[in-house]
């Protein structure tokens, strides 16, 4: 089986895309770009393959039920724990994770570009 590549992500303004329209689609078509579309320099739309937006609906679809079953399990085990009490432990949690971050990054040593 031979090995797809995946499609190189190309970002350009409106006014190129519309001037270059046919070649956009058809490289899109065949796999070897996406195209991020700019507006002012504002990215406004991506234009992605059919076979691209079926996995990315397919994707929404699955974190649609991910979320609904975590909302059923969420609510079995906080059952009669007061909302605010549920928001600061999140909130603890959180924080926590934030303060473990940032001492990883504070421990890795620094490249001479990144000072």
């Amino acid at each position: 089986m031979r090995e797809q590549k995946k499609p190189m992500t190309k970002t350009m303004q409106a006014s190129q895309v519309r001037e270059q329209w046919s070649s956009v689609i058809n490289g899109v078509y065949k796999g070897e770009t996406r195209i991020l579309v700019e507006k002012s320099g504002i990215p406004v739309v991506g234009v992605v393959s059919a076979s691209d937006l079926e996995r990315l609906q397919r994707l929404d679809e699955e974190q649609a039920a991910d979320l609904a079953t975590l909302e059923r399990i969420s609510r079995k085990a906080f059952a009669g724990v007061p909302p605010e009490e549920v928001e600061r432990e999140v909130d603890k949690a959180v924080a926590e994770v934030r303060a473990e971050m940032r001492a990883e990054r504070a421990a890795q040593p620094r490249s001479p570009q990144n000072t």
